[in-house]
C-alpha cells in the first residue's frame, strides 16, 4: 500500500506543480497579449501630405505640421494604370515599414538589401535606398498603389529633388527618410494631391511665420 501511496504522490506532483506554473504565468502572457495589440495598433496621429504641384511633403502630428520635405514624384505625370509609370493620386496609407536601422544609401532590390551602399549623387546610380514606406491605395482611383510599388523612399539622385523625376514613387533624400520614417508607423494616413500644401493642409503655416503656438520641431524646405 506504501507504493501505491507512492506512486499516486509522485503522479499528482507534477499535476500541482503544472497548475501553480500556469497561473504564475498567465498575468505575463497578458501583459504579452496587450503589448503585441499595442504594436500593431494603427498610427492614427501622424498624416503625411504630399503636393506633387510643389513637390512637397508635409508631416503633421494630430492635425499640427510637424516639418516640411522636398521630394520627387513621378516625370511621367499622375494616375494609378495598372503597369504604368505615374504618382497616384488620393488617400493612401502606410501598408509597409522596411529598412529598419539600414545605413544611409543602403540599396535595396525587391525589398531586399543587396549589401551595397550608393553615396548620395552618385553617377549613374538610380537604385531605392536607405528606407522604403510602402502605400496602399484606399480608393479606387489609386487601387493599384500597392502592387505597383508605390513607396516613399530615399534615392540617391538628391539633386534632383525638388523635380518630378521617379518613375511613380515619392523619392526624398536620405537623411529626410530616415526622420521621417522614425517618426510615422503602419497605418498612417498618406494624401497625395495636385494642389499647393496650403489648400491641402489647413493647419499649415508658413515656415517663416512658426509660432509658439503652433511649433514644428523641425522643418526643411
Amino acid at each position: 500500500m506504501k507504493i501505491e501511496t507512492d506512486i499516486l504522490r509522485l503522479q499528482g506532483a507534477p499535476k500541482t506543480r503544472s497548475k501553480t506554473t500556469g497561473s504564475a504565468m498567465r498575468p505575463y502572457l497578458l501583459l504579452l497579449a496587450l503589448f503585441v495589440a499595442s504594436c500593431a495598433a494603427p498610427d492614427t496621429r501622424h498624416q503625411i501630405v504630399v503636393s506633387t504641384r510643389e513637390q512637397k511633403l508635409a508631416l503633421l502630428d494630430r492635425g499640427n505640421v510637424m516639418a516640411i520635405y522636398p521630394v520627387s514624384t513621378s516625370k511621367f505625370g499622375l494616375g494609378d494604370w495598372p503597369g504604368s509609370r505615374f504618382t497616384p493620386l488620393g488617400q493612401l496609407r502606410i501598408a509597409e515599414k522596411i529598412g529598419d536601422n539600414a545605413l544611409p544609401g543602403a540599396v535595396f532590390k525587391d525589398r531586399r538589401r543587396t549589401g551595397e551602399i550608393v553615396l548620395a549623387n552618385s553617377p549613374g546610380r538610380d537604385p531605392i535606398v536607405t528606407r522604403i514606406l510602402w502605400l496602399r491605395g484606399l480608393e479606387a482611383q489609386n487601387a493599384n498603389a500597392f502592387s505597383r510599388d508605390i513607396y516613399i523612399h530615399g534615392t540617391p539622385e538628391e539633386w534632383k529633388i525638388g523635380s518630378p523625376a521617379s518613375y511613380g514613387c515619392i523619392r526624398m533624400r536620405s537623411g529626410d527618410i530616415i526622420q521621417l520614417y522614425n517618426v510615422v508607423g503602419i497605418g498612417a494616413e498618406v494624401t497625395i494631391v495636385d494642389t499647393p500644401l496650403a489648400s491641402a493642409v489647413p493647419a499649415l503655416v508658413s515656415a517663416h511665420s512658426m509660432s509658439a503656438a503652433n511649433p514644428a520641431p523641425f522643418v526643411m524646405r
